[in-house]
């Protein structure tokens, strides 16, 4: 007997497992929270910015924005990934970019690209600037999020957070911070 058979098995060969090849392992995004932050009450206020579970698989994030010094024509937006790390800190992206240029062209930058597929399709921001209307997101699903961070860029499993941080004329003016879970 070997020192390898006594410690795994006190002097019988361990016995190895057939592996199941029909085991197919899955994961998801969860979100936990949102927070939205008027920065600047004069400008805009938040109606609403609520996380809504429906059932157990079925949640979404919705918002709405009201603005109140209409037409926008100067929009920037600095979107930060955190992964939850004794705290949330940064990961793989902190981008600042001018939300008007990108909408007159959303193909100018693939990591904002990445992230306004998401919502875009959810949202009425979804034309150039200038914005004189109410900004809203309407029911943004767990569906949506899983496909992209779990299929199209596998991440790591963790607590994270997406921060947006949004600029009008050079001002910060609001904050959303919305935190999810991948598992």
């Amino acid at each position: 007997m070997n020192l390898h058979e006594w410690v795994i098995g006190y002097g019988s060969p361990m016995k190895q497992p057939k592996p199941n090849v029909n085991m197919k392992v899955t994961s998801k995004v969860e979100f936990t929270n949102i927070k939205c932050t008027s920065l600047d009450k004069t400008f805009s206020e938040f109606e609403y910015c609520h996380l809504k579970s429906v059932n157990r698989s079925y949640k979404y994030f919705s918002t709405k924005v009201k603005l109140h010094k209409i037409p926008i024509t100067s929009v920037k937006v600095n979107v930060a990934l955190l992964k939850r790390l004794n705290g949330y800190k940064p990961f793989l992206y902190n981008i600042t970019f001018d939300a008007c240029k990108f909408m007159a062209s959303k193909n100018r930058n693939p990591v904002i690209s990445f992230f306004y597929s998401m919502i875009g399709s959810h949202s009425n921001m979804n034309h150039n600037c200038p914005y004189n209307h109410d900004l809203i997101w309407d029911k943004i699903t767990i569906n949506d999020i899983n496909h992209h961070f779990l299929e199209l860029l596998p991440f790591p499993e963790g607590d994270y957070s997406v921060y947006a941080a949004w600029y009008a004329y050079g001002i910060l003016r609001a904050d959303i911070q919305i935190f999810g879970t991948l598992s």
